[in-house]
């Protein structure tokens, strides 16, 4: 059949051929028109599909070992998706099934949101309560080595489905990490199970960690909000914690935007044909009433949560702090090949509100504030009651009583050659692991000048009242 196919595109190229490059007078060149140029493409691009089907014909017919079609057309047509951009490839049927797993929230592996960078594996970040995230891996980590194999030169998709496999085996990650030597971590593969959307109240404020994208992301958000209006009715405002999600479909974007948004544009798309601009407004229904909203974000927040913070940014809806996102700034269509999986394509960029493309280049925060730890000092406060001879208003303790012990809490910013505190996760090397932010979001440093922040502002807005 592959010899028929070459022997056809052969054949069509000698045709093609002859109806144009012929010169009726070699003095006086015809002029090209429109026409011959088109035909002049359509014959460049028969004579490489005639290539390929040479190539494909050697491979079959010289190459050491024996080989399946199949799998030598999908390679194929993904070397062709991912050399577009890291975002494009191709997915058997297999993969396109495990792709819709995903969206739906559960599938199995280790936790990790993966892009290609340089010929590397690249963090863009760990999913909480996984075994990529316990093992202490960071945004920005680079995966040089799958059980000692390396990825460069790899397919994307088949680092990923390295790191996949059945529950309970483990996988050896080589890790480099900036002004670190390589290090190995060992991880069991688990079922991961992504809870999107989880919530708490914290000191009056609403606080709400949105994990990831997936196609059940904004239910899960609107019941959140709804749950805490309705435990804490008094509740000052909310942190919308965006920090190492991923990302996942535009719809959920734009609905998650839209649930803090009475009005204006959300995000626009726009491919290669400048005229096809696509537009998303947000409709009017504030699920907060206009309370202060904090985004939080990072370094590994992404697309999706790009998106989000973005309008509510441009929109002065909400207050972004944190540290500057990744700057996925693409748009994938997921187009099914019927029978034959599907192409995850580039298709367009997106625009936040105000005209802006933060492709590779994120969105920074209004206000920077970067990881730290919390530390508690004790110490005696001085007062004027401690004041000998103070003079009493008949409320304040006498002066010869003893001022009771305060406690204060003070940030601490992490340095770097400290970021990394020792302990046991199955690195057999002994190597230093992450420093993640605490379990208890209100022992969170960004997390604690989030809820700060929330307050001032309700503070602020009654003042103005």
């Amino acid at each position: 059949m592959i010899r028929t196919l070459s022997a056809l595109l052969t054949v069509s190229l000698c045709f093609s051929g002859g109806a144009y490059a012929q010169e009726p007078n070699p003095k006086q060149p015809a002029p090209i028109t429109q026409a011959a140029q088109e035909t002049n493409k359509n014959d460049s691009f028969y004579e490489q599909l005639n290539v390929f089907g040479e190539v494909l014909e050697r491979i079959r017919t010289d190459y050491v070992k024996d080989t399946e079609e199949k799998d030598l057309i999908e390679a194929a047509i993904n070397g062709m998706l991912t050399s577009l951009d890291p975002h494009s490839a191709y997915h058997n049927a297999e993969d396109f099934k495990n792709m819709q797993v995903e969206l739906r929230g559960e599938f199995g592996g280790l936790g990790i949101e993966v892009t290609m960078e340089n010929g590397l594996i690249k963090i863009m970040s760990p999913i909480d309560d996984t075994p990529a995230s316990r093992a202490g891996l960071l945004s920005g980590d680079f995966i040089t080595h799958i059980d000692d194999k390396p990825v460069v030169g790899m397919a994307l998709d088949d680092a990923v489905k390295k790191m996949r496999g059945p529950v309970n085996t483990k996988v050896t990650l080589t890790i480099r990490r900036a002004d670190q030597a390589p290090f190995d971590v060992t991880l069991t593969r688990d079922t991961i199970e992504i809870q999107s959307v989880k919530s708490e109240v914290i000191d009056q404020v609403g606080y709400v960690r949105v994990r990831r994208f997936n196609e059940n992301t904004f239910t899960s958000l609107k019941a959140a909000l709804e749950t805490i209006e309705k435990k804490s009715p008094s509740v000052l405002g909310y942190i919308v914690d965006l920090r190492n999600n991923p990302g996942g479909p535009l719809d959920q974007a734009v609905s998650v935007s839209d649930a803090f948004l009475d009005e204006g544009e959300i995000v626009s798309t726009r491919g290669r044909d400048p005229k096809e601009i696509q537009r998303f407004f947000a409709k009017k229904g504030d699920l907060t009433n206009g309370k202060p909203v904090v985004v939080l974000i990072n370094e590994g927040s992404a697309s999706a949560s790009e998106i989000v913070a973005g309008a509510l940014k441009d929109q002065g809806r909400a207050i972004l702090i944190g540290e500057k996102s990744f700057g996925k700034g693409s748009v994938q269509s997921i187009i099914a090949m019927p029978g034959h999986g599907a192409i995850r394509l580039t298709t367009a960029l997106y625009y936040t509100p105000s005209g802006v493309s933060i492709q590779a280049t994120g969105i920074t925060p209004d206000i920077i504030v970067p990881i730290a730890r919390l530390e508690t000092l004790d110490y005696k406060a001085n007062r004027e009651s401690d004041l000998i001879g103070a003079i009493t208003n008949g409320e304040t303790p006498a002066n010869d009583q003893e001022a009771p012990e305060t406690k204060d809490t003070l940030p601490k910013e992490t340095p770097k050659e400290d970021q990394n505190p020792k302990k046991d996760n199955g690195n057999d090397k002994g190597k230093p692991d992450a420093f993640t932010a605490p379990e208890k979001p209100a022992d969170d440093y960004q997390v604690s000048r989030g809820v700060d922040l929330v307050k001032a502002l309700a503070l602020y807005n009654r003042q103005k009242k």
